[in-house]
């Protein structure tokens, strides 16, 4: 099947001149592709004030076309023979590391069927039928032969690596364990693999939990990123339709509206972009390494399942889930700036400080703590001393004076405090 297809591809993309793949592809006014050096062949022996035309469907062209590079077929034609080169590669590895031959057949030696794990030797189906018949043989425990089998074997003592060293963390034979691991912490790997399989189920469990967060986490990110969107798009047309009823003066307060709700709105899509894409990274990984896993759990080789235990039993470690807000609830109320048409324009600024202030309080992903001077900086507010003009005479016969932020830090502060 990937033959034919193959075939009918290199059909479709072959130059009708040197009957090969094309190189260099270059398309003429009347469609048809050619290679480059191939078209420039047939057209070079004309006279310049000859007619020039498409050796397959002579449509003519004058004067003689400029011939360009045909990107999207070379990039086609790329792609094929990358895809023929990678198909090809892993066909010859994955024949390299699953084909086992006999060991005791002559001559042209047969596929291994079965490797024994006492006699470590591979058989094929011929051959191990002694294994099968024979009273000798009948305690030699067989198990299916494949290249990683092989990898089990000693390769100093040329014994099975049956026990594990809990020091060292590693597999080894008998002799291994009796010359340089006799004061080491030993057991079977079988029995050992038993602990270390509950181990790495309960990863699994863990592993999968933190799946489900971020999946969780992914949605709420979607619902977030939607209705910031809305509140964004609310926020849009309310100030829209409030700075069209004010002055010509004001419209220039409405560009600056505008711009801080975009820009914010700017921030926090790409933090929660950001973040998704945190979140995809780690799900591939935990994906992955659920993979991992499974495929280990599967494996009935416990040499391999305690050397590959260590490296996939840990879990990845990630920054913590951050606080996700959506915005549930009609907030055009909050930014509204209809008293603003009752104040003269240098009124007008203060309210423009006010919109800003609570377009910044809303998030679809919290800000990070502050660490650097810049980010400190960003919470920066200057005190003023005294109070609106209308509410002075008051203060002045409380002997009260009123301070208020420029740009409050937080929800908790918004209101200002008497100094008596």
């Amino acid at each position: 099947m990937a033959e034919a297809g193959k075939s009918y591809y290199a059909e479709q993309f072959s130059c009708s001149v040197c009957l090969d793949i094309l190189k260099d592809p270059v398309t003429i006014p009347c469609g048809h592709s050619y290679c480059m050096s191939c078209i420039n062949n047939v057209w070079s022996g004309l006279d310049q004030s000859a007619v020039y035309s498409c050796p397959q469907c002579r449509e003519t062209f004058s004067p003689r076309p400029a011939l360009k590079k045909n990107t999207l077929v070379a990039e086609v034609m790329e792609n094929m023979k990358n895809a023929s080169d990678q198909a090809a590669t892993s066909n010859q590895n994955t024949s390299a590391c699953t084909r086992s031959e006999c060991d005791v057949c002559i001559g042209a030696k047969n596929t291994a069927d079965k490797f024994c794990l006492q006699c470590l030797a591979s058989y094929c189906e011929l051959h191990v039928q002694p294994h099968y018949e024979s009273p000798v043989f009948m305690k030699h425990k067989l198990v299916p032969a494949s290249a990683q089998v092989q990898k089990n074997i000693c390769p100093q003592h040329g014994k099975l690596q049956d026990i594990y060293c809990h020091d060292d963390q590693q597999c080894i034979c008998y002799l291994c364990m009796v010359q340089s691991h006799n004061e080491h912490k030993s057991s079977s790997v079988e029995s050992e693999r038993i602990k270390k399989q509950v181990a790495l189920e309960k990863t699994k469990i863990e592993c999968q939990q933190m799946i489900v967060q971020r999946e969780e986490g992914l949605m709420e990110l979607s619902k977030a990123v939607t209705s910031i969107k809305c509140f964004a798009q609310t926020a849009d047309e309310d100030s829209e339709r409030m700075f069209n009823e004010l002055i010509d003066s004001m419209k220039r307060r409405c560009s600056e509206v505008k711009t801080l709700i975009r820009a914010h709105e700017k921030t926090e899509l790409s933090r929660a972009e950001e973040l998704r894409q945190r979140l995809d990274g780690e799900l591939t990984e935990l994906k992955a390494r659920i993979a991992e896993m499974q495929q280990l759990l599967s494996t009935d080789d416990h040499i391999n399942f305690m050397k590959m235990y260590i490296s996939v039993s840990a879990l990845p470690i990630f920054k913590d889930m951050p606080s996700i807000t959506c915005v549930t609830h009609d907030t055009s109320g909050h930014i509204s700036i209809s008293e603003v048409k009752e104040h003269l324009e240098d009124v007008c600024h203060q309210e423009v400080a006010v919109i800003s202030k609570q377009v910044r309080n809303i998030h679809v992903v919290e800000p990070s703590e502050p660490e650097t001077r810049e980010d400190f900086l960003q919470y920066f507010s200057l005190l003023n001393r005294g109070a609106p003009a209308p509410h002075r005479p008051a203060l002045r016969k409380q002997r009260t004076l009123c301070c208020s932020l420029a740009s409050p830090l937080s929800h908790e502060m918004e209101q200002p405090f008497l100094i008596g």
